[in-house]
């Protein structure tokens, strides 16, 4: 029976970013974006799919900054609810309201000289950004119950896996609060659109759950892998984690022979070419641009590649300006 072993899909870590997998065109971009802007204060705004492992950027972001020796506190917007989500954020004073027996701290002056990680940025309630869009202008918040502004020293990474130029249009986020947290936007590929990097990843997580489990997973078949090549993978690589993990328990010898793939993804559904993939990724980031090409903000900046290598590769994939709406 062919095999894959661990040994034939290992991937060099690069510095500064251990415990991301793979060496794909579009990873190692991200990668080289990451080392670009993270020594400096500048916001990050991390987008992606769900499971594209944005939380990971976040902490990458924050160790190879100058603040690593500080707090990296980390909020999950969507999860808080709307009635306590300012407490936590900016934190209250004894007597502020009903139940607040004692001081709180919030988290942006726990993250103080250090990094906040904001999680799911889009699902902020409307009147919380007006006060986040005032911390991120005057870099100070207001306690519930203050007398007095608290200043603080943090730099902002946000993420979202939603459509933040549509809920601008649609009025359900603020169009001031979007220029303040894209100031250095990080777009990260779905795994459908970096499928070579899926052989490491499945033996990266092999690898560890084989250890936890206490047994001896040394590989998956041939049969099994190339079932999750042409798989569409629609919860990224926190689906082909849960998948591996589950797989390794069922497991019966030295090598998983078996996967369970969802049915309805796998049926009537023709599997995108590497070039289709290439070029709606292309397209994604021109209309994020507005068909700009060349200069700053442009998409051949974003794509990190001279503009006449993204003209070549336009033509090539049959991409015109004046199609992208």
């Amino acid at each position: 029976m062919n095999k894959k072993t661990l040994n034939d899909n290992t991937c060099a870590v690069t510095p500064g970013f251990e415990g991301i997998v793979g060496n794909s065109r579009l990873l190692l971009n991200v990668f080289d974006h990451i080392s670009k802007v993270a020594p400096f204060d500048t916001t990050v705004l991390i987008q992606g799919e769900s499971g594209t492992g944005k939380e990971r950027i976040a902490d990458c972001i924050h160790h190879l900054s100058s603040r690593k020796s500080r707090a990296l506190v980390k909020v999950n917007c969507a999860t808080l609810p709307a009635t306590l989500i300012e407490s936590e954020l900016f934190g209250h004073e004894r007597g502020a309201f009903t139940g607040a027996v004692a001081r709180r701290t919030g988290k942006f002056e726990q993250a103080d000289g250090g990094t906040i990680f904001l999680d799911e940025i889009g699902e902020m309630p409307p009147d919380l950004q007006v006060k986040l869009l005032r911390v991120l202008q005057e870099k100070e918040i207001e306690p519930i119950g203050g007398r007095s502004s608290v200043k603080v020293d943090v730099r902002v990474v946000a993420a979202t896996n939603r459509n933040l130029e549509r809920d601008v249009r649609e009025g359900r986020f603020r169009l001031d609060l979007y220029y303040r947290l894209n100031v250095f936007p990080i777009v990260l590929p779905s795994l459908r659109e970096r499928v070579e990097d899926i052989p490491a990843l499945a033996h990266h997580f092999i690898d560890i759950y084989s250890r936890s489990s206490g047994k001896s997973i040394t590989g998956l078949s041939d049969k099994v892998l190339n079932s999750m090549m042409a798989y569409s993978w629609p919860g990224n690589i926190r689906e082909l984690e849960h998948l591996i993990e589950r797989s390794v328990l069922l497991a019966q010898g030295s090598i998983i022979d078996e996967i369970s793939l969802p049915v309805l993804h796998m049926q009537d559904i023709r599997i995108k070419t590497i070039q289709e993939n290439e070029r709606d990724y292309i397209v994604t980031v021109l209309k994020k641009c507005n068909g700009k090409i060349w200069g700053s903000g442009g998409a051949a900046e974003m794509l990190d590649v001279p503009p006449s290598t993204l003209k070549s590769k336009m033509k090539r994939l049959g991409i015109r300006k004046e199609n992208i709406g």
